[in-house]
């Protein structure tokens, strides 16, 4: 078995005053059925980093089979089996000795909600937790659910309110239909989340984004939108590549 592991630095500390501080997110989604696994469909809560992550590690391990033969003076030669999902891990700080109040157990919260079944997926068939995406800036990660997280509360109000959280969260990648990725960033891939805001459209986001506004169709359906008119403001768009999306379409047959 070998397995390879990187980490990324990233700026740390506390916010900067400065607009030309970017702070990462993850970006929560329904898991919609996709060949071999799950997509992100919908946007369903996003969830901001208070400080941005000092690092990021991510993992992905590759199997191997060696086959040994009675009596033999060497080994066999080595056989590929398959590699596993890639993992990210990364621990989130939060911090409301400004405010005293209840916004860190609040974010917490929202971490622990990534674990359970959404509220769209209990209706159905088969109740799943949603997806998340790391989005930092232009880059994003893997789609992938998040498998464990730990909360440790540090400092409290003399009303016992918690004010300042240390959370490590760790996410395995989803298959099912991914984006094209950048091999030299171990899995983050270089793309864009665009955030409606008053005024947009589906045609008009297609056309600033691919330079065809007949592309709004395709993107409807990767984003999981059923009804194209009513685009809610804040809503978390994906939008991947013109080569991934268009494949995605002719995938759903729409």
């Amino acid at each position: 078995m070998a397995s390879d592991a990187i980490a990324l630095s990233a700026p740390g500390g506390k916010a900067s005053s400065t607009a030309s501080l970017t702070h990462a997110a993850l970006e929560v989604y329904e898991a919609m059925p996709a060949e071999g696994g799950s997509k992100p469909g919908a946007s369903v809560d996003r969830i901001p980093f208070q400080f941005n992550p000092k690092e990021l590690s991510i993992s992905k391990t590759a199997k191997w089979e060696r086959k040994t033969a009675r009596g033999a003076k060497t080994a066999g030669p080595p056989e590929f089996t398959g590699a596993d999902p890639c993992k990210l891990t990364l621990e989130l700080f939060f911090d409301a000795t400004d405010t005293m109040d209840g916004k860190v157990v609040s974010l917490v919260d929202q971490l622990f909600q990534c674990l359970v079944p959404t509220d769209d997926s209990l209706g159905k068939k088969k109740a799943s937790p949603p997806l998340v995406v790391l989005q930092w800036g232009k880059v994003k990660s893997f789609a992938g659910f998040v498998t464990s997280v730990q909360a440790k509360y540090t400092l409290f109000t003399s009303q016992g309110t918690p004010i300042r959280a240390t959370c490590s969260v760790s996410i395995e990648e989803m298959p099912g239909n991914p984006p094209k990725q950048n091999p030299t960033s171990g899995g983050l891939a270089l793309t864009s989340v665009r955030t409606v805001v008053a005024g947009d459209s589906l045609a008009s986001i297609a056309y600033k984004e691919y330079g065809d506004p007949t592309m709004w169709r395709p993107l409807a359906a990767f984003n999981g939108i059923d009804d194209p008119l009513r685009l809610r403001l804040g809503t978390a768009l994906l939008l991947p590549v013109v080569d991934d999306l268009l494949a995605d379409h002719l995938m759903a047959g729409v």
